[in-house]
């Protein structure tokens, strides 16, 4: 019977995570994108409008119904839930993600398999160039060669 359990080092490695996300989330405009070898992917989040709960002691992060992020026990000792969309994310600790900083905001870039979910964090709203800016955005951590993911380069 296996057992699940959130050890420490994934408590403070995920929860540290999660805070990071939602400082995000304390900009009024956060930009969401999926890429994949489909395409691409954006939203908007107004978060005036979209009501931002953090629930600390359950390490949860919620946006209205649009993003959740969740950190949870598991048979490694601790796992990230990330949920846009119909997109379903899970990050076990380091090597999943990358931290991002341009002059027009900053970002935390999740990685599984061949899709980059990025999470977005605009000083002001993108009105021109959206879908440029956030490819920039994603394309200093993670480089793409034919609609392919070749690689990936984790903050951690």
């Amino acid at each position: 019977m296996a057992v699940s359990n959130l050890d420490m080092h994934a408590l403070f490695v995920l929860g540290d995570l999660r805070a990071k996300l939602v400082k995000l989330f304390q900009s009024r405009f956060v930009y969401i994108t999926e890429q994949n070898p489909e395409g691409i992917y954006v939203a908007e989040i107004d978060t005036e409008s979209a009501l931002v709960v953090d629930d600390k002691p359950g390490l949860k992060l919620k946006v209205g119904d649009h993003f959740s992020a969740s950190v949870l026990p598991s048979r490694e000792g601790g796992k990230m839930d990330i949920r846009f969309r119909e997109i379903k994310l899970t990050v076990y600790g380091l090597g999943d993600y990358a931290f991002v900083e341009t002059a027009d905001g900053s970002a935390i870039l999740f990685k599984e398999g061949h899709s980059v979910v990025t999470v977005f964090a605009a000083h002001a709203q993108l009105q021109e160039g959206l879908t440029k800016t956030l490819k920039a955005v994603t394309a200093k951590a993670a480089k793409w060669r034919k609609g392919e993911l070749v690689t990936f380069k984790a903050s951690e």
